[in-house]
C-alpha cells in the first residue's frame, strides 16, 4: 500500500489550484518572453537572502548580490558562508532531481558545509524546537528518520493523483515534522518545495516564493505549528497556495508580455475574460498595443475558426468563447 501523508482537499485548496493552473496558463498563452538574465539573477538573490533571513541571516540584499558577484563584505562568517553555500547550490538547480533522496542528502552537504559537522546526513540525536519557554515541537525519533523519509519520496514519486502543488507544499511541511536534519531543515523545506514546482513548470525557477514567505514569517511557523497540533498538512497546503500564487502574480507584473500572433492573443483572452460575453473594447482594454483593425481581425478569425461565437450587432456585437 502506498504511503499517503495525512492532508484534505479543501475548497480553498481546489479555488488556489485552479487559480494558479489558470495564472500558468496566462503565461503560456501569452508566449511571455524568458525572464532576461538580470530579473532572474535578482529573483534567485532574493530566494537566497529570504530564505536564509528567515532563519537568522543578518546581511541584506545588497551584501548578498555583492557576494554573488564576488566581491567581500563585512559581516559575520557564518552568515557569509550560508550565503556562499547557498549560491552554489541555487546555481544549479535544474540539475538536482527532486525525486531523489540522494539529491537531497547532496544538496544538505552543500547547503551546510563547514556549518554543521554533520552536513549531508540524517541527525543522530533527538530535536525539541522551542518558542521562548516551551516546546513548539518534538521530532520524531532519529531512529525512524530514514523510514519516513523514505516513505515520503515515495508519495513524491507514486502517487500519481495528486498534484505537484500539493506535492510541494505537502512534502515542505513533512520535512519539518520529520526534522531529518541537525540543522537546516526549514532552507531545506524550503528549496525542495521550490524544486518539486518545478516539475510542475520550469518557470519556478526564477520565482522567489521566499520573500512572501519571509514577508508573513509568522503567520509560517503559526500554520506549521496549528498543523503539528491537527495531524495534518491541510492549513499549511493553503498557505503555501496562497504564497506561490501570490508570488506568481508579481512574477508576471515584473515580466514583459509579448503575445505575438492572433492564436496567443485569443488563448490569452480565453484565460483572462472572466465574463461570459465581452466586447471589441474589452479585447482591446487586454491587447492595449493593437489597433481596432488587428483586434476586429482578430475576433473574426476566432469566429471563422469556431473558437468564438458571435451574437448582435453593429455596435452591439458581442463574442464569447465556445
Amino acid at each position: 500500500m502506498k504511503y499517503m501523508p495525512p492532508f484534505k482537499i479543501t475548497p480553498l485548496i481546489l479555488q488556489k489550484s485552479q487559480d494558479i493552473s489558470r495564472d500558468l496558463g496566462v503565461l503560456s498563452g501569452a508566449k511571455i518572453d524568458h525572464a532576461p538574465l538580470k530579473l532572474r539573477r535578482i529573483n534567485s538573490i532574493k530566494t537566497i537572502q529570504s530564505s536564509l533571513a528567515i532563519e537568522g541571516n543578518t546581511l541584506g540584499i545588497d551584501q548578498v548580490t555583492h557576494i554573488f558577484e564576488g566581491k567581500r563584505v563585512l559581516g559575520p562568517a557564518k552568515d557569509i558562508i550560508e550565503v556562499n553555500n547557498a549560491i552554489k547550490l541555487y546555481q544549479n538547480l535544474p540539475r538536482i532531481n527532486p525525486l531523489s533522496i540522494d539529491d537531497l542528502l547532496k544538496a544538505h552537504r552543500v547547503l551546510m558545509n563547514n556549518l554543521i559537522k554533520d552536513n549531508g546526513k540524517w541527525r543522530a540525536g533527538g530535536v525539541g524546537i522551542f518558542k521562548g519557554n516551551e516546546v513548539a515541537h518534538v521530532a520524531p525519533p532519529a531512529k525512524r528518520v530514514p523510514l519516513l523519509m523514505g516513505s515520503l519520496f515515495e508519495f513524491l514519486t507514486k502517487s500519481r493523483d495528486v498534484s505537484w502543488f500539493l506535492k510541494a507544499c505537502i512534502f515542505h511541511y513533512e520535512l519539518e515534522f520529520i526534522h531529518p536534519f541537525s540543522d537546516g531543515n526549514g532552507r531545506m523545506g524550503r528549496l525542495w518545495q521550490q524544486l518539486i514546482l518545478m516539475k510542475e513548470d520550469p518557470i519556478f525557477e526564477f520565482i522567489p516564493i521566499e520573500v512572501l514567505i519571509k514577508e508573513n514569517q509568522e503567520d509560517y511557523y503559526r500554520v506549521l505549528a496549528a498543523c503539528d497540533q491537527s495531524g495534518d498538512s491541510t492549513l499549511f497546503i493553503e498557505f503555501s497556495l496562497d504564497q506561490i500564487l501570490a508570488s506568481l502574480k508579481e512574477y508576471t507584473q515584473s515580466t514583459q508580455t509579448s503575445v505575438r500572433d492572433t492564436k496567443s492573443r485569443l488563448d490569452f483572452a480565453r484565460a483572462k475574460m472572466t465574463q461570459e460575453w465581452f466586447s471589441r473594447k474589452d479585447y482591446l482594454e487586454l491587447h492595449k498595443n493593437i489597433s481596432t483593425a488587428t483586434a476586429s481581425r482578430d475576433l473574426l478569425q476566432g469566429v471563422d475558426e469556431g473558437i468564438l461565437q458571435k451574437q448582435g450587432k453593429n455596435n452591439q456585437v458581442r463574442y464569447s468563447f465556445a
